[in-house]
């Protein structure tokens, strides 16, 4: 596995329509990539800054993968993605130090992206994603 450079940072809102203008109006940030993903119930706004991106997660429906963060933790940063080659010996690799893998292989992410994240309780306290591709 390389990695290659912090994809993004993941934050949890209920309605991104209230949150863009901070990103819009204050950052003046006007590249924006809205995408749902409804196997994931999760709708991503992807707002470029320099080489990353923040990303915005909004759920779908009372179901969705980051309805019970919201419910139980609020609004705010969620996690850290980092950009990798070689996803697939990274879920390996994870396991073999002692890092848990949050599904038994990558998932569909946004943009044709490959995705895995890590249980926080294996990481400090950080819920990291692996994102495999470009955005």
């Amino acid at each position: 596995m390389i990695t290659k450079k912090i994809d993004h940072v993941g934050i949890a809102v209920r309605d991104a329509s209230k949150r863009l203008s901070v990103y819009r109006d204050f950052f003046n940030l006007q590249n924006i990539h809205v995408e749902e993903i409804a196997e994931r119930g999760i709708r991503v706004y992807m707002i470029q800054v320099g080489e990353s991106k923040i990303e915005l997660l909004e759920p779908m429906n009372e179901n969705s993968e980051i309805s019970k963060f919201l419910d139980s933790k609020g609004e705010g940063i969620h996690h850290i993605a980092f950009n990798v080659l070689g996803i697939d010996q990274a879920a390996e690799l994870a396991k073999s130090n002692g890092l848990q893998p949050l599904s038994d292989k990558p998932k569909a992410g946004a943009e044709g992206t490959k995705v895995l994240f890590l249980h926080p309780k294996t990481t400090g306290g950080v819920l990291i994603e692996l994102v495999e591709g470009n955005h």
